[in-house]
């Protein structure tokens, strides 16, 4: 079998190294892919955004069946474009990739099929959602309504800082149209948990809980990011909580849309805040989240393909997942400045040694072959988060330990990587987390 994957990122190079385990896939290509992914597919430099040009790709290649990474890509329409042409395509159409693309649509949904979040509200005048703001009390979250990379849902302690947000996203355009409305909604205190599914319209299968870290800083300080890490199991995720978020969350929004005639099919990703007054919706995504990715892959035991396939081909009914019962750890590597300016083309040292190390895997995120080699140097940084450093472990401390053993080994001007991966894991065991800062 031929398979295309399609982005550049660390969760795409953890589906290709995924893929290059499966007997039924005996070739891996790669739109545009990354250093990382060079090692395992066959790359090619085509933009995610250029969907003719990708589909032109796939029937030249007589590819079977291509998996998508990006967001960006989906709300472009590309399956609808893949399935016109009858080519295999796993993901949501145009009209389900809304859930992430269109805050304002995913929460209008939520609110349609009675699924629980918070409580909101909709503007696209920002001199009325000022008004609002001024009216209603503080915490609150404004979130852009399109895509932002991540970084569109800000949390504001005060009303100034609201309305600042509102005339960044709104009035200055800093993400530009996905600013022309915005949602307003309660901030919600708990502990954040990320379900994942894979849908074929009907049926879901779960895979493994995780939970990231989206703050740039310690101690869930600082701006939003893409991610600076995760980890798999999610311990605020027990048997009983799942089970309620499937019944009251999954199954709904699935069967629902079934129902209306608008099937949802290829990866739904719940963001979930664990509350006291149990478990509410933050987000939907539409694909698979990274880095929690990178975190939940590496303890699949079972072959990916089979979800996938049955995914497209409407009988996922059918698959049972085996995981890995050790807790799996990723701790991103990033370019100093990151989420803001940072250069590319920095050196990367010591990726060689950290291959040695058992149960270590590094996923390519930033990165890009170079054209030389000095010592171990084969990469350079191309990209604000660079590497997805990831080990599993007997437990999570020590999956914690191994992950920053194998930091420690990699080596680029101006690595910047979060030092609490983890801890509020470790917390619920009673443990703090190591200090695991930098020696100079």
């Amino acid at each position: 079998m031929k398979v295309l994957v399609i982005g550049s990122g660390g969760r795409e190079h953890a589906i290709c190294w995924k893929l290059a385990q499966s007997e039924r896939v005996n070739k891996i290509f790669a739109i545009p892919g990354n250093g990382g992914i060079a090692q395992l597919a066959e790359c090619t430099d085509i933009k995610t955004d250029a969907i003719e040009g990708i589909v032109d790709f796939a029937q030249e290649k007589e590819i079977d069946i291509t998996i998508i990474g990006p967001e960006a890509t989906l709300a472009a329409g590309i399956v609808n474009k893949f399935n016109k042409k009858g080519l295999r395509i796993f993901g949501p159409d145009i009209e389900m990739a809304k859930l992430e693309a269109s805050k304002v649509f995913a929460k209008q949904t939520m609110a349609r099929f009675k699924i629980p979040t918070a409580n909101f509200a909709i503007f696209d005048n920002p001199d009325e959602a000022k008004q609002h703001i001024n009216k209603r009390g503080t915490p609150m979250v404004v979130k852009a309504d399109g895509l932002a990379a991540g970084k569109g849902s800000i949390i504001c302690q005060k009303k100034k800082e609201a309305i600042d947000a509102v005339k960044m996203i709104m009035v200055d355009k800093k993400f530009g149209p996905s600013g022309d409305r915005v949602i307003i909604e309660d901030c919600l205190v708990g502990e954040e948990a990320s379900i994942i599914v894979i849908s074929d319209g009907m049926h879901f299968v779960n895979l493994a809980s995780s939970q990231d870290h989206k703050r740039i800083y310690d101690g869930d300080s600082g701006p939003n990011t893409g991610g600076m890490g995760a980890y798999s199991p999610a311990p605020v995720i027990d048997d009983v909580m799942n089970n309620h978020i499937q019944d009251k969350i999954v199954k709904p929004l699935i069967f629902q849309l079934h129902e209306e005639g608008t099937p949802f099919k290829g990866v739904l990703y719940v963001g979930i805040m664990i509350t006291k007054d149990g478990p509410l919706v933050l987000e939907f995504n539409v694909r698979f989240g990274d880095p929690e990715t990178q975190a939940i892959f590496p303890r699949l035991k079972s072959d990916l393909m089979d979800a996938i396939e049955a995914s497209i081909d409407g009988n996922i009914e059918n698959v049972k997942l085996e995981w890995d019962q050790r807790p799996c750890v990723c701790v991103v590597c990033a370019s100093g400045g990151y989420p803001g300016k940072y250069k590319k083309g920095i050196p990367i040292y010591g990726l060689d040694e950290t291959a040695k190390l058992e149960d270590v895997v590094v996923f390519h995120a930033g990165t890009k072959q170079t054209r030389y080699e000095i010592r171990d140097m084969k990469y350079e940084t191309n990209g604000g988060r660079v590497l997805g450093v990831t080990a599993l472990g007997r437990n999570i401390k020590a999956a914690i330990d191994k992950t920053y053993q194998a930091c420690g080994k990699i080596s680029f001007e101006g690595i910047y990587y979060r030092r609490d991966i983890g801890y509020r894991a470790l917390r619920r065991e009673g443990l703090r987390i190591k200090d695991y800062s930098r020696k100079t």
